[in-house]
């Protein structure tokens, strides 16, 4: 299936043209490994649920153990 470009709902790595999240990913882990607050706040269309949600599965690959 080709990718294609997303303009509205969660965009999905396998399905659609997205920007590499890792960087972003990597700064937010840091902010809650300090325990420190964060905001994600945005325009409409900006991304931020396709970023929350990334951030969850991201989140979920480090402290799964912890969870439990």
């Amino acid at each position: 299936m080709a990718r294609i470009f997303n303009v509205n709902g969660v965009c999905r790595p396998n399905r659609h043209y997205m920007v590499d999240l890792s960087s972003r990913l990597a700064a937010i882990k840091k902010i809650v490994d300090d325990g420190a607050y964060f905001t994600i706040n945005k325009a409409r269309q900006y991304g931020k649920t396709t970023m929350l949600q990334a951030l969850a599965h991201y989140l979920l690959f480090w402290y799964q153990d912890s969870a439990n």
